[in-house]
């Protein structure tokens, strides 16, 4: 999912990596990240990022905690 950039930060969640384990879910302290309705290439639903007031930090939580190494974060310099 793209997202409009308006804060500091944001992430990207390769959607065909993730297997929908829900730890990223967990560790975000902004809720920004939640299961999709869809389904992947390998019949998970995938964790995806909405972020539309740019509230996300980028703190790297999800990063950290995602075992599939789904995730990357981006911070905005500057």
């Amino acid at each position: 999912m793209k997202t409009t950039v308006k804060g500091r930060g944001y992430i990207e969640i390769d959607q065909q990596r993730c297997k929908g384990c829900g730890l990223c879910i967990n560790v975000c302290p902004h809720e920004l990240i939640k299961f999709s309705t869809k389904f992947n290439s390998k019949g998970y639903h995938p964790a995806e990022f909405d972020d539309p007031e740019g509230l996300c930090p980028p703190c790297g939580f999800c990063y950290r905690v995602c075992p599939d190494t789904a995730i990357t974060v981006f911070r905005i310099v500057g």
